[in-house]
């Protein structure tokens, strides 16, 4: 490997664009043994894109590694950078199908589920919708997307930072800084005036970036920098989070015990300011045979030390469980 955690790049061994419903093309890559222990990958945001680095906690010997972008996001098509792109044909039930329709095109019968930021309540609502098919589940700054959780990320996490929360509200109308922020957020993101929806995606990528900055020499991504990466994400989170991601609040801890008898880690940070530790215990406490991993120094951030060692070793471990 190279550093403590990390395998070599890994370049996939096939790539493509698979059409699904309402005229959109799934970018996905496949990497790893073909033979191994099939595993999908499920990028947060929503709009982040698939990530090089993260199949690289696969043993590629040992793993049979499928990563894809989400709808509108990444290399899929159309992209939602482009400010007339409609969104209402990207919702949590298309997400879903667009996984199962990768799956049946791979011919994969069942596959370990890993998913981080908002990728783990993506997984947990795909493993609760089509468990038969989940062999086991890798959940990282875990999040279901309730909206308390919402609540605090747009609001309440600014008790920690209030000068970035002050400039990250001034963007907004006096009399819309009270309501739903993300509401507010995305109907300037979708206004088609071109100064309106780039200032508004620069200012909610910096209030992003700012909880993730919890340590010194934090430096931010540099796909933050790309202003069609920018309007791309924000117009998507915005978007799921004003739709509180087509959830009935608490619909996914509720459903928890469909999941009882399936392999699940849970690795959370306890200084992760974008998601608090709170959603992963309660959800291991709900949920019987669950493993909660609290990385003590960990952060919103997968990359980290601890965090890295922490999915590292955890990837180990499934391997191990699921060959038998």
């Amino acid at each position: 490997m190279t550093g403590p955690d990390l395998h070599p790049p890994l370049p996939p061994y096939r790539t493509g664009h698979l059409p699904v419903t309402d005229g959109h093309r799934i970018y996905f890559e496949c990497s790893g043994n073909r033979q191994g222990i099939p595993a999908v990958i499920l990028h947060g945001g929503p709009g982040s894109g698939l990530s090089e680095t993260t199949r690289r906690f696969f043993n590629p010997e040992h793993y049979h590694i499928i990563q894809f972008d989400q709808r509108h996001c990444g290399r899929s098509l159309p992209f939602a950078g482009d400010p007339v792109v409609d969104l209402s044909t990207n919702t949590l039930p298309h997400l879903l199908e667009d996984i199962e329709a990768l799956r049946l095109y791979l011919d994969i019968e069942r596959w370990l589920v890993m998913g981080g930021s908002w990728g783990s309540t993506l997984a947990l609502a795909y493993a609760q919708a089509h468990r038969k098919q989940v062999l086991g589940l890798l959940l990282t700054m875990v999040v279901t997307t309730s909206a308390a959780e919402i609540e605090w990320i747009t609001r309440g996490v600014g008790q920690f930072f209030p000068a970035e929360h002050a400039h990250f509200l001034d963007h907004l109308p006096r009399d819309q800084r009270d309501g739903d922020l993300a509401a507010a957020y995305h109907r300037l993101l979708i206004n088609p005036d071109k100064e309106i929806h780039e200032k508004a995606a620069s200012a909610w990528c910096k209030w992003e970036s700012a909880i993730l900055a919890v340590k010194p020499g934090y430096v931010p991504h540099t796909r933050w920098s790309d202003a069609r990466f920018r309007l791309c994400f924000a117009r998507l989170v915005t978007h799921y989070w004003s739709h509180r991601a087509w959830l009935a609040d608490g619909a996914i801890l509720h459903g928890i015990k469909l999941l009882d008898g399936i392999p699940a880690i849970l690795i959370h940070g306890r200084l992760d300011f974008g998601s608090p530790l709170k959603t992963a215990y309660d959800l291991h406490q709900a949920w019987p045979g669950s493993r909660l991993i609290v990385v003590e120094d960990g952060e919103h951030n997968i990359s980290a030390p601890g965090m890295a060692a922490s999915v590292i070793g955890s990837v180990q471990r499934l391997a191990r469980e699921l060959k038998h």
